[in-house]
């Protein structure tokens, strides 16, 4: 993360499910009092959420943020569809990858950048249930080998 950027939430999930090829920064139109939830620490779950390009425009679709308790009379819908922003090649060369077979758009983090909402999306691909397998191992064979030379290396 850099400097003068604070997370709100991140989506963990995203990097168990799938390998992230490509990440961008993009902005969020918030209403006001989505904007005042996330100031007080309300809940974001990223739980099925997605990008989809829709008329040269990206859409980011069922991220939720918890409503905000003392908004007006008609809070907005948590679970509504917000709109990203992101220059028109980045749209475009996001559409073109987001085309071939197996390539998804998903949000990665939300987080504070100069006092505005950023979201993290990446391209990504599916993991399949073997690959999952394979890298819990490989994950648990550098744990073991940590152990024991942490064990022997004395000075």
């Amino acid at each position: 993360m850099k400097k003068g950027t604070t997370l709100i939430a991140e989506n963990k999930e995203a990097r168990h499910k799938f390998e992230l090829i490509e990440k961008y920064e993009a902005g969020i139109v918030l209403e006001g009092s989505e904007v005042k939830s996330l100031r007080n620490k309300g809940n974001v779950s990223f739980k099925d959420s997605f990008v989809r390009i829709e008329g040269g425009e990206a859409w980011l679709y069922n991220l939720y943020i918890a409503p905000y308790k003392h908004a007006t009379i008609n809070p907005p819908d948590p679970l509504r569809t917000r709109k990203l922003l992101l220059h028109k090649r980045e749209i475009m060369r996001l559409y073109g990858k987001a085309q071939e077979k197996g390539y998804t758009i998903i949000p990665t983090k939300l987080y504070w950048k100069n006092s505005k909402v950023k979201v993290e999306i990446a391209l990504a691909k599916g993991k399949k249930l073997h690959d999952r397998r394979r890298e819990l191992k490989e994950k648990a064979l550098k744990r073991e080998l940590e152990r024991e030379f942490k064990g022997k290396i004395k000075i």
